[in-house]
C-alpha cells in the first residue's frame, strides 16, 4: 500500500510517501530563513510559502520514485493542529489530487504523528506513554494502539518548544533557537539554583512553562549585558567568546535543566500512575534536545520501561510521519471523505472517520 503523506501544518512544506509502513522518499522545503527576520513564524508568510512549494516538491517526490498520481493507494494530510492558512493550503492540495485520480483520503492528528514517527526506525511497543514535546504542545499520552490515545497532562501555557524559542529571543539568538540553546549549553555545567522547575508542587501530569521563562527574562533583565549585539546564528555565535560566552553558556545549561527535570518530574509521576506500560515514546521538535533525551533515558532505565525516540530527522515537523500514520489508519480502515476539515491550535480534533461505514465521535485534545 503506497501512501502520500503531506505536512504543511506550521512552516514546514513536506512531501513523502510510504510503502507498506516503509519510507520510500521524501521532500521537505523549510521556510527558518524566511522567519527568521520576524523571530518566528509568521502565518500569512507561511500560508503563502506553502502555496509556492507545494507543487513543485510534489512533482519532484514523483520523479524521485518513478511513480505518477495514478500509482497512490491512498493520501493522508495534516489536517491539526496548526496554522489554520497552512493546513488549508495542504487539505487543498489532497483534496485536489483525490478527486483528480480517486484515491481515498484520511486526514491525520499531526500530534498522534509525532508520536508514532518513531515507527519508521522500528518497532513500537504498546501499551506506550508518550511525551510530545514541541513548539506548540507538551502532552503525555498512555498509547494503547497506533489508533487508541489517552491525553493525560497537556500544556497550560507555554509548550516547551515556545519556551525555547522566547528565551533564545530574550537573548537576541536567531529563530529557531533551541538547537543554539542545547549548542551553547554543552559547554558549561548547569546552575541548578538559577532557575526554577515549573509548575511542579502538585499533583497532576499538567505542563506550564510560562513561569520558567519569566524568570530567565527577569535574569536577562538583571545582567543585560550577556544580551548579544544582534541577532546571532551560527556563524554569529562562533564569534563570541570570552566571558560573555561563558556566561550565556551557563543560562543556556541552567535552562536546558530546568525543562528536562520537569519533564522527568512529569513523566516519571505518570509512570507511577499507569500500569502495564512497556515503553516510553519521546517525539516533537524538542525530542531533539541532549538533555532531554539524556534524561528521558535515565527515566526509561529507572522504571524498567523501553526508551522509544525518533531519529533526529523525524523530531521536527516532516511528511514521513505523516505518510506513516496514514498508512497505520488506512490499514485499520480508517478514511474520510472531500469534507474534511482543517483544525487549528486551540481546537479539539474529532476521530470523525469513516469505520466501515460508521462514525467515531471520540476526540483527540
Amino acid at each position: 500500500m503506497r501512501i502520500l503523506g503531506i505536512e504543511t501544518s506550521c512552516d514546514e512544506t513536506a512531501v513523502a510517501l510510504v510503502e507498506d509502513g516503509r519510507l520510500v522518499g521524501e521532500r521537505l522545503a523549510t521556510q527558518i530563513d524566511v522567519h527568521a527576520l520576524f523571530g518566528g513564524v509568521v502565518p500569512e508568510i507561511a500560508s503563502r510559502e506553502h502555496l509556492r512549494v507545494l507543487p513543485r516538491l510534489f512533482d519532484e517526490l514523483m520523479t524521485d520514485t518513478g511513480l505518477t498520481p495514478a500509482d497512490l493507494d491512498g493520501v493522508a494530510v495534516a489536517r491539526g493542529p496548526g496554522l489554520l492558512g497552512s493546513l488549508l493550503v495542504g487539505l487543498s492540495f489532497s483534496k485536489g489530487l483525490c478527486l483528480a485520480t480517486g484515491a481515498p483520503l484520511v486526514g491525520v492528528n499531526h500530534l498522534m504523528a509525532h508520536l508514532l514517527a518513531p515507527g519508521l526506525d522500528g518497532a513500537l511497543r504498546f501499551p506506550a506513554l508518550g511525551l510530545l514535546v514541541s513548539g506548540g504542545h507538551t502532552h503525555i499520552y498512555l498509547l494503547r494502539s497506533a489508533t487508541d490515545f489517552e491525553l493525560l497532562g497537556r500544556t497550560l501555557d507555554d509548550a516547551a518548544g515556545e519556551a525555547f524559542d522566547k528565551v533564545a529571543k530574550l537573548l537576541n539568538i536567531a529563530y529557531p533557537g533551541g538547537r543554539f540553546i542545547d549548542m551553547l549549553a554543552s559547554e558549561a555545567e548547569p546552575d541548578t539554583a538559577l532557575f526554577p522547575r515549573p509548575y511542579v508542587d502538585n499533583d497532576n501530569l499538567d505542563f506550564s512553562f510560562s513561569g520558567l521563562k519569566t524568570a530567565v527574562a527577569n535574569h536577562v533583565a538583571a545582567h543585560p549585558e550577556v544580551v548579544l549585539d544582534k541577532m546571532a546564528g551560527a556563524e554569529g555565535l562562533a564569534g563570541i567568546s570570552g566571558v560573555r560566552r561563558q556566561e550565556l553558556a551557563r543560562i543556556c545549561a541552567s535552562f536546558n535543566w530546568s525543562v528536562a527535570q520537569t519533564l522527568k518530574i512529569k513523566v516519571e509521576r505518570a509512570l507511577e500512575r499507569t500500569q502495564g506500560v512497556c515503553s516510553l515514546i519521546v517525539a516533537g521538535g524538542v525530542a531533539a534536545n541532549s538533555a532531554v533525551r539524556r534524561t528521558m533515558a535515565q527515566v526509561a532505565d529507572s522504571a524498567g520501561v523501553a526508551l522509544t525516540l525518533p531519529s533526529l530527522s523525524l523530531c521536527t515537523d516532516n511528511a514521513a510521519m505523516i505518510a506513516y500514520a496514514g498508512w497505520l489508519l488506512f490499514r485499520a480502515g480508517y478514511r474520510h471523505g472531500l469534507d474534511l476539515e482543517a483544525v487549528p491550535r486551540g481546537r479539539a480534533i474529532p476521530e470523525d472517520w469513516s469505520v466501515c461505514g460508521d462514525k467515531r465521535t471520540m476526540e483527540w485534545k
